[in-house]
């Protein structure tokens, strides 16, 4: 959520993000909202000190009127001065109630605007229009015409869509043999890099979140049409571990000299890929249910530029460490998320598929999340509480890693090799070579 105070003083800024992001959005409907309550609130001041003012004087007001008429009756001039205190009251109680209505109507508002872009983001429309940063790894020269994953996979049998659709409908795929060890390997590798080498905190979070949660992370109310609501629940499926870890601190006050925070933690991602349809219908790429290592961030608003190239290194490691060459984009600001005000994306090449494809997708959001969240720190400075800067990123979606593998690793007999990083989590195996045809 922006803060209001970008919303009065520089409009024009968040009419740009608005522009730039495709967001439509009634900026004027918010402003005057705004304009509205600031006025109530200023109605309810003023009657607020005009009750003090009668209260304090009744006493005096009421004895001048005995000192100007000994025989006066003190308990009408004091009915008169209740009546006129009662008459206030129910204008400070109404002026009261408006002012709620109006601070929800804005409120509700105010979650549908983005989050302004750093000023140094491309401009662009779409993923055409993003900027490579640099690249790492020399795609491999194939002696043969490399085969997609989905195809490689089944012939191996460690792949199966027919059952996965079976029980459970289209976009939905399963591993097994060595390829769901190969999956559990890629998840226990991240979360042991991550962990031991980079300074990550580990956490097993729950897979379902409230609408609370939710909105803290910016999924609702905009993308609620890409999740799998609990029926008749105010519960959800997590699209991303992003969802509990960024929540993890909703609602505190953390000391500066406890910042950064990072942490990780692997969960499986539901996602309704609403809107989808036609693209990557094929394969592990787009599905409802996938397994991901997701990296989070809590920040000083100093430490952030920083923390978000480590965070980006710290994905990369992964892509290395397994020998799958892959690009750095940074994202435009047609293509950057809607709570995103930096944001990157790690492409790895997948020969089969022929092009790169987004492994990890890398944001900072600046205090815009950390508002929806209550998430503060105490600054070190006056003691004042203040919004943490946040950030996440994937370190790195596990089926779409297997899948790299299954392409970049392939042989011209369709076997496939196992990475060396990973044999020490499959037991020492080196190779996939499944029931071939």
């Amino acid at each position: 959520m922006l803060d209001i105070r970008v919303l009065r003083h520089e409009p024009e800024r968040v009419r740009w993000a608005l522009e730039v992001k495709g967001v439509e959005c009634d900026l004027d409907a918010i402003l005057a909202l705004d304009e509205r309550r600031r006025q109530l609130l200023f109605e309810v001041e003023q009657q607020r000190a005009r009750k003090n003012e009668i209260s304090k004087t009744i006493g005096q007001r009421i004895g001048q009127a005995k000192k100007a008429d000994p025989k006066v009756d003190v308990a009408a001039v004091r009915a008169e001065f209740d009546a006129e205190l009662a008459a206030l009251d129910a204008q400070i109680e109404g002026l009261g109630a408006e002012v709620q209505e109006t601070e929800q109507q804005l409120d509700a508002l105010m979650l549908w605007l983005p989050n302004i872009p750093v000023p140094d983001t491309p401009l662009g429309k779409s993923e055409e229009d993003n900027v490579e940063v640099r690249r790492w790894g020399e795609p491999r020269r194939f002696d043969f015409d490399p085969q997609p994953h989905w195809e490689l996979g089944t012939k191996l049998a460690v792949l199966e869509f027919e059952s996965a659709t079976r029980m459970a409908g289209t976009r939905f795929v399963l591993t097994k043999g060595l390829g769901a060890r190969m999956e559990r390997a890629l998840i226990n590798f991240m979360l042991d890099v991550h962990t031991r080498e980079h300074g990550y905190t580990e956490v097993c979070p729950p897979y379902i979140a409230n609408a609370a949660a939710l909105t803290g992370t910016t999924q609702l109310p905009k993308f609620e049409e890409d999740l799998f609501r609990l029926r008749e629940r105010d519960y959800y499926l997590i699209p991303t571990a992003e969802v509990p870890l960024t929540n993890l601190h909703m609602g505190e006050i953390l000391e500066a000299g406890a910042l950064p925070l990072c942490y990780t933690a692997y969960t499986p991602c539901f996602r309704s890929e609403a809107g989808s349809a036609g693209r990557e219908s094929r394969g592990m790429i787009r599905v409802h249910q996938f397994h991901k290592v997701e990296l989070v961030k809590f920040a000083l608003p100093e430490q952030a530029a920083e923390e978000l190239q480590k965070l980006i290194g710290n994905a990369e490691v992964v892509l290395q460490r397994l020998g799958i060459p892959y690009r750095l984009m940074r994202l435009c600001t047609g293509d950057m998320t809607f709570a995103g005000e930096e944001g990157y994306d790690l492409e790895a090449w997948m020969p089969g598929m022929g092009k790169y494809v987004e492994i990890s997708s890398c944001t900072r959001f600046g205090t815009f999340q950390a508002r929806r969240c209550g998430t503060r720190y105490r600054s070190g400075k006056d003691g004042k509480p203040a919004f943490c800067h946040t950030m996440n990123g994937s370190g790195l979606a596990c089926g779409r890693t297997f899948a790299t593998i299954l392409e970049n690793y392939q042989r011209a007999d369709g076997t496939v090799e196992i990475p060396r990083a990973l044999r020490p989590y499959m037991s020492g195996a080196a190779e996939i070579l499944g029931p071939l045809p």
